[in-house]
């Protein structure tokens, strides 16, 4: 602070001065405009030398300054230092994440705001086909045209990846991942995932061939079996009543059997066919209430059912496969709640579109399991699930049907707190409010 007072002075000095000399000469005015010149003068070169400094290379020392002047040089050296180094370490950062980035198997993509290609490695570049010298700058959607990609990209919706062909490629599958960053930019992932695209076509051909190889034996088995039981019941003296009880032990394993055979069956059409293009209004008010009747039957009176429609507008989609996920929401319900429970079953409006929930307020799911549980198979209490007489792939083919029809399960729950099983549908799946429904019986 005690540059600027020093300078303060400085001018002072002048001005006063030269304003004496010129009262002395008789021409006062003269001689303070005179002193200000001087000073002009002196800021002007000063001036002069930092314009120069600042031309010059970065690393030359700041000029010779007197008074603030050269505390200013001092200070604009001592940030440029700083700027220096920072730079510097800025650099080595970015040379480490490039070089890190180039080792990767994945590829990378970076687009700016409006989807431009900014950025890629070398994996992108040999995946996507990508040019360094002709295509930094264009769309993405330019090169990468597959239908399902621009859905992706343009919809906004990243949770899942997507798969499609590769441009630069015949016969290879990318998966693409997108994540929004900074100043509504892309950073996009991808890898080839041919090789796990094939082993699990391998497994759902090997899982559909199997369970349709299953049906024939296990038809035959129950027929006979039911022949047998029929027998017993007309003719109760002409069978021993321990194979009476062997054989409908036999029958109900049987029709377990039979119950696994078609989850299978479902769950790789669904995983094996297009995703769903059928728009069908589907008048969810009479939806609901079917469901409700379907998880009375099942109940027998051991819970309490109410139904909520708060939505108006009807669901697009495959009325078989709505009316199929929604069922095994509301048998999961039945079977893992215990008696007296209540079970709502809830249409109404979703900050996304829509959403049917299924809420009980039975023992709850501890939240370690809930990211589990639409795996094929995944068992929280597998005694339990055994007891109930579950598959194992309610869930799997809940959440099948839903990605068929653009929409997404969320589940929340924890222990002693019910659970609620949401099944959110875009705006786009939506209607106009629709009539009544004609469900079968």
């Amino acid at each position: 602070m005690h540059y600027w007072t020093n300078e303060l002075w400085r001018l002072a000095y002048l001005v006063i001065g030269f304003g004496l000399l010129g009262a002395l000469l008789g021409v006062g005015g003269w001689g303070v405009a005179l002193g200000l010149a001087v000073h002009m003068a002196f800021t002007l070169a000063h001036l002069k030398k930092l314009y120069a400094w600042l031309n010059a290379p970065v690393h030359q020392k700041p000029p010779a300054g007197d008074g603030v002047w050269g505390d200013l040089f001092d200070r604009l050296y001592r940030y440029q230092k700083s700027q220096t180094q920072l730079q510097g370490r800025l650099r080595r950062v970015l040379t480490r994440v490039e070089e890190s980035s180039e080792a990767m198997r994945d590829g990378i993509v970076m687009l700016d705001p409006q989807g431009h290609l900014d950025w890629w490695n070398s994996a992108a570049e040999q995946m996507l086909g990508l040019d360094a010298r002709h295509d930094r700058g264009h769309h993405v959607a330019n090169y990468l045209r597959d239908p399902h990609f621009i859905s992706y990209f343009t919809t906004g919706e990243y949770q899942e990846p997507v798969l499609f062909s590769s441009p630069a490629h015949d016969g290879r599958t990318i998966e693409a991942r997108i994540t929004l960053f900074g100043d509504n930019e892309r950073l996009v992932l991808v890898r080839d995932v041919t090789r796990l695209q094939r082993l699990e076509q391998t497994r759902r051909d090997f899982v559909a061939n199997v369970s349709h190889e299953l049906r024939t034996p296990l038809t035959v088995l129950s027929g006979y079996l039911e022949t047998f039981l029929d027998q017993a019941s007309s003719q109760p003296d002409t069978v021993p009543r321990r194979l009476t009880r062997a054989f409908g032990q036999m029958q109900g394993q049987t029709h377990r059997m039979q119950n696994l055979v078609d989850d299978l069956l479902t769950l790789s059409r669904l995983e094996t066919s297009e995703r769903q293009t059928e728009r069908q209004p589907i008048d969810m008010a009479s939806m609901c209430q079917w469901i409700q009747e379907d998880g009375e039957a099942l109940s027998q009176g051991r819970h309490h059912f109410l139904v909520e429609v708060e939505e108006p507008r009807a669901i697009l989609g495959e009325e078989r496969e709505i009316r199929s996920a929604l069922s095994n929401l509301v048998i999961n319900a039945v079977r893992y709640t215990p008696d007296g429970s209540t079970i709502t079953i809830r249409y109404a409006t979703h900050e996304r579109g829509a959403m049917v929930e299924v809420i009980d307020d039975g023992d709850g799911i501890s939240a370690t399991h809930l990211s589990r549980l639409t795996e094929r198979f995944y068992r929280v209490d597998k005694s339990r699930s055994t007891e109930s007489g579950g598959t194992g792939l309610g869930l799997a083919i809940v959440k099948h049907v839903l990605l068929r029809h653009d929409a997404r399960l969320d589940i929340e729950s924890d222990i002693g707190q019910g659970a609620v099983f949401r099944c959110i549908f875009p705006a786009s799946r939506l209607d106009a409010p629709a009539g009544t429904g004609n469900f079968p019986r």
